[in-house]
C-alpha cells in the first residue's frame, strides 16, 4: 500500500499562502479558464492543514479574481480581467491595442426624440431628434458589453442612411466633427435581467456602468452608456503629477491720488 505524500508548508511560512501559492501555479502553468481547482478535501489532505486553511486560500483568490465560486459545482478558474485604459477610444480601437479581435452585434437603431436625459448630456432640446444605436461588443468572440449610443441627428442627418456605421467616431469625423474630448462617469451596478441574457453572464451580476460624454470643437457630439462585465474588466486610469495651475486673481486696488497741496 503506498504512502500518502503530504505536502508541507516552509518553516516560517504562514499555511494558506503555501496553499495560495500552489495554486496560483497551478493555474498559471497546468489549468485553463473554466477548469476546476482542486477540492477543499484534497488540499487539506494534500498539505496537512485545516479546512480552514483552504478556505482562506481560496477565498484570497476568488477576491483577486482568479477563481470563481459556482454554487454546488465547486471553484473554477476564473476568465481573466480585460484592463481597458480610459482614453477617448472606440471599443474596437481599444480591443485591437489589447491584441483582441473585435466585432460588433448591432441590436437596435433608430431615429427619436433626444428625451430629458439625453437632451441634457447633449445640451439640445428634449424634442430635438437623435440618432439611436445600441451593440453588443465582443472580443475574440466574447461578449464583452452593451453600448447604447446617441448622436444630435443635426450633426449628421444621414448617419443611419445606409445602416450603422462601423464607428461612430469615425462616421462623425467623416462630417466635420472630430471628437477631441470627453468625460467618463464610471460606475458599479448590478446587470438587468435583459442584459445579464444578452451579455451571457450566468453566475454573476456585477457590471460597470460608464456613461460618456464626447465632445468635438463645435460641443457635444455623442453621449453614450457603456454596460461592461464585471467578471472581464478592469479599468485602468492613468494618473500624472499635477502641473501648477495659474489663476488669475484680480489686481489689488489703486492707491488713492496723492494730492500734495493737503499735505
Amino acid at each position: 500500500m503506498a504512502a500518502t505524500t503530504q505536502a508541507r508548508a516552509p518553516k516560517g511560512g504562514h499555511k494558506h499562502q503555501i496553499v495560495r501559492a500552489y495554486l496560483s501555479d497551478l493555474i498559471a502553468n497546468e489549468l485553463t479558464i473554466g477548469d476546476a481547482v482542486p477540492s477543499e478535501r484534497v488540499l487539506t489532505e494534500k498539505f496537512g492543514v485545516s479546512r480552514m486553511t483552504v478556505r482562506q486560500a481560496l477565498d484570497a483568490l476568488v477576491a483577486d479574481g482568479v477563481l470563481q465560486r459556482e454554487q454546488g459545482r465547486g471553484t473554477f478558474v476564473a476568465p481573466r480581467h480585460t484592463d481597458f485604459e480610459m482614453r477617448l477610444t472606440t471599443f474596437g480601437e481599444e480591443a485591437r491595442r489589447l491584441g483582441m479581435a473585435p466585432s460588433t452585434q448591432v441590436l437596435d437603431s433608430d431615429t427619436l426624440a433626444a428625451g430629458r436625459v439625453v437632451a441634457e448630456a447633449l445640451g439640445i432640446a428634449p424634442e430635438d431628434r437623435v440618432h439611436y444605436v445600441e451593440r453588443l461588443r465582443f472580443a475574440d468572440g466574447t461578449p464583452m458589453a452593451v453600448e447604447r449610443a446617441w448622436v444630435p441627428a443635426s450633426l449628421a442627418p444621414d448617419l443611419l442612411d445606409d445602416g450603422v456605421p462601423d464607428s461612430l467616431y469615425g462616421a462623425l469625423r467623416e462630417r466635420g466633427h472630430s471628437p477631441t474630448w470627453g468625460e467618463d462617469t464610471i460606475m458599479a451596478a448590478e446587470a438587468s435581467a435583459a442584459e445579464q441574457d444578452v451579455l451571457a453572464m450566468t453566475n454573476v451580476r456585477a457590471v460597470l456602468r460608464a456613461h460618456r460624454k464626447t465632445y468635438s470643437e463645435d460641443g457635444a457630439c455623442m453621449y453614450s452608456q457603456m454596460c461592461y462585465r464585471g467578471d472581464r474588466y478592469s479599468v485602468v486610469v492613468p494618473l500624472r503629477e499635477a502641473r501648477p495651475t495659474i489663476v488669475p486673481r484680480p489686481a489689488p486696488a489703486d492707491p488713492a491720488p496723492h494730492d500734495p497741496e493737503t499735505t
